[in-house]
């Protein structure tokens, strides 16, 4: 059977933060593209691979360094920072890949996202607190659609985690407030997650612009806003422990 060239997902930053499975076909790889500005360079140490960063490479250098290899029959892996589904512009390769009727498959990491929620100890979704997690990024020079502004998503008041614009931390939280947050709202700015050098800071809507320009964040770095935040302990218990909570692995006692 042919190899299929594989997206994989590198994980946030820490080189132990990449699946069992991606860390393998890393080994087996005979050539690796890799986003140079993001995926540590410890995940390639050891590797037999011929080693390509597409940091200063545009999309048809990437693809024909993918396809070519290919062709060559060498396995070939495309490395991308955290999950590639996320931001990982991986659809456009995908679509050239089709095109040339050359299979791939996508390997899930673990993303930016969920490491900021792993390294604030937060969960996301809290009972009676907020069942909805958006994942988005501002407008900049990557354009968003009109309805996906990110006023007109605040006013859902759910879980948020803002990717991509730190650099323009006084407009986000000028959106958010439109939308409906309270200026009280916790809010968590984590820099290069799970990095050595990642540096977290804690605040509200009210101050936490302030503090990022005061720390001198510009980049890679994840807006986390929203109740969740909340160092308290959760107003409400879920149901799945509730000892009189009756599900198919477990009979509920009386209260």
């Amino acid at each position: 059977m042919t190899n299929p060239i594989y997206f994989v997902g590198a994980g946030p930053g820490d080189p132990e933060l990449i699946t069992v499975k991606g860390k393998r076909l890393l080994q087996e790889a005979d050539v690796i593209v890799y986003t140079g500005s993001l995926v540590p360079k410890a995940l390639l140490e050891g590797v037999q691979a011929e080693i390509h960063n597409s940091a200063g490479l545009n999309l048809d250098e990437v693809l024909d360094i993918l396809i070519s290899s290919w062709k060559g029959g060498k396995r070939v892996v495309r490395l991308h920072t955290g999950d590639p589904a996320i931001y990982g512009a991986i659809k456009e390769q995908i679509a050239a890949l089709q095109d040339a009727a050359i299979p791939y498959i996508v390997i899930p990491g673990v993303s930016s996202a969920t490491a900021t929620a792993a390294v604030l100890s937060t969960e996301l979704t809290l009972p009676d607190v907020s069942q909805t997690v958006i994942i988005t990024r501002r407008a900049g020079r990557t354009p968003v659609p009109e309805k996906e502004a990110l006023p007109l998503l605040a006013s859902h008041q759910a879980t948020m985690l803002i990717l991509l614009s730190i650099g323009m931390i006084e407009e986000v939280v000028d959106d958010l407030l439109a939308g409906g947050y309270q200026p009280g709202t916790p809010v968590a700015v984590v820099e290069k997650v799970s990095w050595p050098e990642e540096r977290q800071i804690r605040g509200t809507l009210s101050d936490i612009a302030a503090k990022v320009r005061e720390a001198g964040i510009r980049k890679t770095a994840i807006i986390a806003v929203g109740d969740v935040l909340s160092q308290s302990p959760p107003p409400s218990l879920s149901k799945l422990y509730d000892k009189a909570f009756s599900h198919e692995y477990r009979k509920g006692t009386a209260q």
